[in-house]
């Protein structure tokens, strides 16, 4: 089981909605810090630095690992949450649909009413929801930042490791960075739209 899953099965419940965008970078930040957890990582400053290949089981995961810098300068954090991140919600996706644990669900009671996917009731599930339950520091800051912010505490305990606090931040400056993206396209448009339409 690795952090990035059980985000993805978070942020999945129906009750929440969350933006695949902000979903792929939180993801990405996910795994550098299933990474730093298995030893295949370190953060110096806010560079990546490969420290090792310990057998890691996650397809997900090995495949980051994979796709690491291996030479100095070694790569900033906040490039790979952009370029590990570029529609990695959708490839989660579609690996637990092919998995069986996520379904489609009807979100009205009429047969032709739109469809979400929902996750199935499976142990990965179990574990996940207890996780976000005890309000683990990492998932419920990693939820946070992409707009779950459940039942959260000011005195809450946060991470007790430098690297993974410096991949929690990275993650939430590209998750506003991305914002902010989308707020001046909106302004850009609504000008584009104003200038045709006229006095």
């Amino acid at each position: 089981m690795t952090t990035a899953k059980d985000l993805f099965i978070i942020a999945s419940d129906p009750k929440h909605s969350v933006g695949q965008g902000d979903l792929s970078l939180a993801l990405a930040g996910a795994e550098l810090i299933d990474l730093i957890g298995a030893g295949a990582i370190a953060v110096d400053g806010d560079r990546i630095v490969p420290a090792g290949q310990p057998a890691l089981d996650d397809p997900f995961i090995g495949e980051a690992a994979a796709g690491l810098t291996r030479q100095a300068p070694y790569e900033p954090i906040d490039d790979w949450l952009w370029r590990r991140g570029r529609d990695l919600a959708a490839a989660y996706q579609t690996a637990m649909e092919e998995d069986g644990e996520l379904k489609q669900q009807r979100s009205g009671p009429l047969s032709f009413g739109s469809q979400r996917l929902q996750p199935v009731d499976t142990p990965a599930r179990r574990r996940a929801t207890d996780r976000w339950t005890d309000r683990e520091p990492v998932l419920a800051a990693l939820a946070a930042t992409v707009g779950i912010d459940g039942e959260r505490s000011d005195d809450e305990p946060g991470p007790d490791d430098e690297a993974v606090t410096t991949v929690l931040a990275a993650v939430h400056d590209a998750v506003m960075e991305l914002e902010a993206v989308r707020q001046r396209r909106t302004i850009e448009n609504a000008a584009y739209a104003n200038l045709w339409r006229g006095p």
